[in-house]
């Protein structure tokens, strides 16, 4: 991201970042505010509308006067401003300020995260799993994954049985392999010790 923001500057052109998915999950200002790097615009999702469908973006002063009615640039949205998409989002937004939230959230994503890879490493199955701040993803291929490359190198066939072993033990993960996971505040010690149970169990059922 240092190095797309090195090329922008010098090109003169505007960095966007989508932070649909980082948004408020990884830190309180995203991912720009976790390494630091500052685009020109930004978009986030339904996490501002504490899971309701709402979309918003925002970014340096002279980019957002282009905008009607300040600027020419017209833009508008069916359900802007929706009152109780708003009402949600504020109440997250303010629990989301509260002392200790994000280590909360990142120290559950670590345990999960660190749980699931220890028991991979009890059988043969190729694993990794990758975690910044309440998102985590698992990969079921040889680390490390920096990139979609190595991402792609993945044995969806491997992740969907896993899917599905984790499914019908009534635990829901994303359904695509190149989908995060997401934990919350709501998410139980109780609810991660049943979580790492069933993985052990599916490994096992997975194992040749």
């Amino acid at each position: 991201m240092e190095g797309l923001r090195a090329i922008c500057d010098d090109k003169g052109i505007v960095l966007i970042f989508d932070e649909v998915i980082t948004g408020f999950r990884v830190s309180y200002g995203g991912a720009q505010a976790l390494y630091e790097v500052r685009p020109d615009l930004t978009c986030l999702g339904k996490v501002i509308g504490g899971g309701l469908p709402v979309g918003a973006f925002g970014g340096r002063k002279e980019i957002m006067e282009r905008l009607a009615p300040s600027g020419d640039v017209y833009q508008a949205g069916t359900l802007s401003g929706n009152p109780l998409a708003m009402t949600a989002g504020l109440i997250t937004l303010r629990i989301l300020q509260q002392e200790g939230v994000y280590e909360e959230l990142a120290q559950k994503s670590d345990f999960l995260c660190r749980g699931v890879r220890e028991i991979a490493e009890e059988g043969t199955l190729p694993f990794t799993c990758n975690q910044a701040g309440a998102m985590l993803t698992f990969f079921f291929t040889e680390g490390p994954v920096r990139d979609f490359p190595a991402a792609k190198r993945s044995d969806t066939d491997l992740f969907s049985r896993f899917f599905s072993g984790m499914l019908n033990r009534s635990i829901y993960i994303a359904p695509s392999q190149f989908e995060a996971l997401f934990l919350s505040l709501a998410h139980t010690e109780d609810d991660l010790g049943r979580t790492l149970e069933a993985c052990r169990a599916v490994f096992r059922e997975m194992s040749p």
